[in-house]
């Protein structure tokens, strides 16, 4: 499917809806959200670009949002925001490849976010092994229970999202 670029006002309520669940999520758990290992549930929302090329602008937004309201750093705030935006750019990209869809921002916040807690946070433990805890709280958010998600909303995606994204049907083929 070849998108237009241009957002309808469904498109644009998904994702507003969109960022306003990454927001809430991640402060309601904002205890188990931020650190060397993170695991933001937030994060498993990172799947909703195989169904909607509007949960981008809303998972980077909703991002920009969580990471200054819980305190974030300017650093923090550019820069852990913009692993969300290439993650998710990168599961529209991916969103015929089932299990795929989930490795871009697996990959893009296990590279990002380590550098972050270096220099804007100061986190003494070593960048190869900060990527690896990340990695694996991003592993856990996005790899199992993003895909619980995506399974979940597969049956409904037409209607939630307007269809906009990759249809069952499409998929299995």
């Amino acid at each position: 499917m070849k998108y237009s670029g241009k957002m309808s006002v469904r498109e644009l309520v998904n994702g507003a809806m969109i960022a306003a669940i990454y927001v809430v999520l991640t402060v309601m758990t904002q205890a188990i959200s931020f650190g060397p290992v993170q695991f933001r549930i937030s994060e498993a929302l990172c799947i909703l670009p195989v169904f909607t090329p509007a949960a981008i602008p809303g998972l980077y937004l909703g991002c920009v949002l969580a990471n200054f309201l819980g305190g974030g750093v300017p650093m923090d705030i550019v820069f852990g925001s913009l692993a969300t935006l290439i993650g998710a750019y990168g599961t529209w990209k991916l969103r015929t490849k089932k299990w795929a869809a989930c490795l871009p921002p697996i990959i893009s916040n296990a590279l990002i976010v380590p550098f972050v807690l270096r220099f804007a946070y100061g986190s003494t433990d070593l960048i190869p092994w900060m990527m690896v805890t990340v990695g694996a709280g991003e592993v856990l958010a996005v790899g199992v229970c993003g895909n619980i998600l995506r399974k979940a909303l597969e049956r409904h995606s037409d209607r939630i999202f307007g269809g906009q994204g990759i249809s069952v049907r499409s998929a299995q083929r």
